[in-house]
């Protein structure tokens, strides 16, 4: 029985070699295969029941053993959609069920992949190399906070996102002690102030205006504030200018004006309107802030409707400043015109951001990674997918993982430690051939002696 149990125990052990070059030969095979984790292999010593003095080595068999949690390299590509994970997670995916035409259906049976080779198709999904459509959850445009919490099937059609009128604008700047306007004249004091009294109406007069007929005369009197583009509820674009004149020295008192009409129609139409007046002390503004609204705002016959501007406390300040000129630290509004979605990308924290034709960046969705107990124990499948087990354990969907944007996880299987165990691999197996062939000679022996 001993020279038969070796012949059986030198096929077992040819068996599990074979086995373990399969696993080497795949996962050499998929060294180049985005995000593919090899399989290493196990042998497990089978030992016959004999009493302990007469217990044998036994045969041995091969089993699997996966690398579903070892990390891959993480590589850099140059397309916005491409995502790696950096630590323990996986993408949430699905794979269609069937195709009507080009659209696919799907029956929502959830997988699960470390392929992050994702790109829009002509549905807007987002796919990967591998044919598996990404999930996560969507985002609110207007809030940016989740919709929802399990995650769903992502797709970007080209939508397009409505206007937004302008309703506050950010002003930040700081107010020369002495303005250089056109009509300042150092040998002239006073020259560099607004005189209301020669002006048709008050200027100065918080809601006072200056007519078409005094527009000249206001311009060199006063320094320009800056501009900037607003948009009324349809999103048509207006250009608001505007303009400061200091009207006393003492106190420092300034008056903040915006153009409501370049081209007034009659020479009594107001060209400019007082938004408001601020003073300082020591450079600080003591009254004006810290925002003001404008009732119905108009510029060029485009109603903007109320517009609050906003310079806080400390936004605005007057400290000399030899240009003489205004020093605009920050002007932003926060409206915009009507937009399509023109490209989508990931950032690194996992959100897909949709840039639209009218230059606004706004998140669309945020991905969704699911973590295991046992992540070594998922089942796999085709193109780098995994289904859930009993023995992995349910998805978590709170992963501590980072995504890496414009990144690509490589294959976790390396040619060089490969070749070592293919090496290791084949002596194994030609020295269980051998076995076989000294089991077969003594065989041939005992059967001579029978002759």
């Amino acid at each position: 029985m001993g020279i038969f149990g070796a012949l059986n125990t030198a096929v077992s052990g040819m068996r599990a070699q074979a086995f373990a070059l399969e696993n080497i030969s795949g996962n050499i095979a998929n060294s180049q295969t985005i995000g593919f984790k090899r399989e290493d292999t196990s042998f497990v010593d089978l030992i016959p029941d004999d009493a302990p003095s007469q217990q044998k080595s036994g045969s041995v068999m091969a089993n699997s053993r996966a690398t579903n949690s070892v990390q891959g390299d993480i590589q850099n590509a140059s397309i916005g959609t491409y995502m790696a994970i950096s630590g323990n997670g996986f993408f949430v995916v699905e794979k269609p069920t069937g195709f009507s035409g080009s659209t696919p259906s799907f029956g929502g049976n959830e997988l699960y992949s470390r392929r992050g080779d994702f790109k829009t198709d002509s549905n807007g999904f987002l796919v990967n190399g591998a044919g598996y459509y990404l999930k996560g959850i969507p985002l609110d445009p207007t809030t940016g906070n989740p919709v929802g919490s399990v995650p769903q099937l992502l797709q970007f059609s080209n939508s397009v996102i409505p206007a937004q009128a302008t309703t506050t604008l950010q002003y930040e700047l700081n107010l020369p002690a002495s303005p250089k306007t056109p009509n300042a004249d150092p040998s002239v004091p006073g020259s560099e102030l607004l005189n209301p009294a020669s002006y048709a109406t008050d200027p100065t007069l918080t809601g006072g205006s200056v007519d078409g007929a005094d527009s000249a005369q206001f311009v060199n009197d006063s320094i320009s504030g800056g501009a900037i583009t607003a948009y009324d509820a349809s999103g048509n674009a207006v250009n608001i200018q505007l303009r400061w004149a200091k009207s006393s020295n003492s106190p420092d008192t300034w008056n903040l004006f915006y153009q409501t009409d370049a081209n007034p129609a009659l020479s009594t139409d107001p060209e400019w309107v007082n938004v408001g007046q601020y003073q300082f002390t020591n450079g600080q503004m003591t009254s004006g802030g810290p925002s003001v609204t404008v009732t119905g705002m108009s510029v060029d016959g485009i109603s903007l409707g109320n517009v609050t501007i906003n310079t806080g406390n400390s936004g605005v300040t007057q400290f000399a400043d030899s240009s003489g000129a205004v020093q605009v630290n920050a002007l932003q509004q926060n409206g915009f015109a009507a937009g399509s979605l023109q490209s989508i990308s990931v950032s690194d924290k996992g959100t897909i951001t949709g840039t639209y034709s009218n230059g606004r960046t706004i998140g669309l969705a945020q991905v969704t990674l699911a973590t295991f107990n046992g992540p070594d124990n998922l089942q796999r499948l085709d193109g780098g997918a995994f289904a859930a087990t009993g023995d992995s354990g349910p998805p978590n969907y709170t992963s501590s993982a980072k995504i890496v944007a414009s990144s690509l996880e490589a294959s976790n299987a390396d040619i060089g430690d490969e070749f070592t165990k293919l090496i290791v691999t084949q002596q194994a197996y030609s020295a269980n051939t051998r076995v076989i062939t000294t089991s077969n000679q003594m065989v041939q022996d005992l059967l001579n002696t029978l002759r």
